[in-house]
């Protein structure tokens, strides 16, 4: 039988999203490279996974594979993608919880269509990250080019934030695998350049782990607001400007990070059985 499909984008940040909650669906890492192919499948910088709660007062569990097969652990823009599709199936009903393999993230889905997560504390302990080594978070011995002192963030997954005087002149595609890959990193790293323009806008580019150069990245924002608050280049909530838009983002002074935008729903369609068996090698 086809699997249907959606697919949705949180500021370009596009998904293939597949609903298992009533019939599972385990992809291997062949077939989940295929599918995000944007050429030989439908294309997307995550795979996400829709399954049944695990957890009390969980709504949803969303599975996040990346590009190479990979899994992550959270995807900021993937789960306000899902709280708006989920809310959607139940009239009314504009609050739930999503839950992931980093933990139980809440959201909100507004009049305005745009949806705020409760994307958890934010982890700044060297273990937390993790670091290979101790370290202090605020400011690494890290470096490859023109690229220094990163400041160190685990939004349920490891974020690198470089403080840069151009975030658009920096090249993301030379520098960003070789830090996702340093050695610092024992579970790679996800990698931003940023730039504060005003004490509540910051300039940011990514280079995600597993993926590569995306438009926006949801705990990629999350992560750069709280370094920038840490170094005192920002105060605690700040827009966050991304190649595919602008994220609010607010550090609450209990520790969590609640992060605000827009999703959409590109189109849906059927995945053909031959595109799935082709790639079970």
């Amino acid at each position: 039988m086809a699997r249907r499909f959606l697919k949705m984008h949180g500021l370009g940040n596009d998904f293939v999203v597949l609903d298992a909650r009533h019939t599972p669906l385990s992809l291997t890492g062949a077939q989940a490279r295929v599918l995000a192919d944007r050429r030989f499948g439908v294309g997307c910088d995550q795979i996400i996974i829709l399954e049944p709660p695990q957890s009390a007062g969980a709504d949803v569990f969303m599975r996040v594979l990346n590009p190479d097969g990979s899994e992550s652990g959270a995807c900021g823009n993937a789960t306000r993608c899902v709280a708006s599709l989920v809310a959607a199936e139940g009239a009314g009903r504009d609050r739930l919880t999503v839950e992931t393999i980093s933990g139980l993230l809440p959201a909100v889905r507004h009049a305005d269509g745009t949806v705020t997560v409760d994307m958890g504390p934010a982890r700044l302990d060297w273990r937390q990250i993790p670091l290979a080594e101790p370290a202090d978070t605020l400011s690494l011995d890290v470096a490859a080019g023109p690229l220094s002192n990163p400041c160190a963030v685990n939004m349920g997954n490891p974020h690198a934030v470089f403080f840069v005087d151009d975030a658009e002149a920096v090249d993301l595609p030379q520098w960003g695998p070789q830090l996702e890959h340093h050695t610092a990193f024992p579970e790679r790293a996800n990698i931003e350049v940023a730039t504060v323009v005003a004490p509540g806008r910051v300039r940011m580019r990514v280079w995600e782990r597993g993926a590569g150069i995306t438009l926006a990245c949801g705990s990629g924002a999350c992560a750069t607001l709280v370094a920038a608050a840490r170094r005192g280049l920002t105060g605690r909530k700040a827009d966050i400007v991304m190649d595919g838009g602008t994220l609010t983002i607010e550090w609450r002074e209990d520790g969590h990070v609640l992060m605000t935008g827009p999703v959409a729903t590109a189109f849906s369609g059927e995945l053909d059985d031959a595109l799935l068996a082709g790639a079970g090698r």
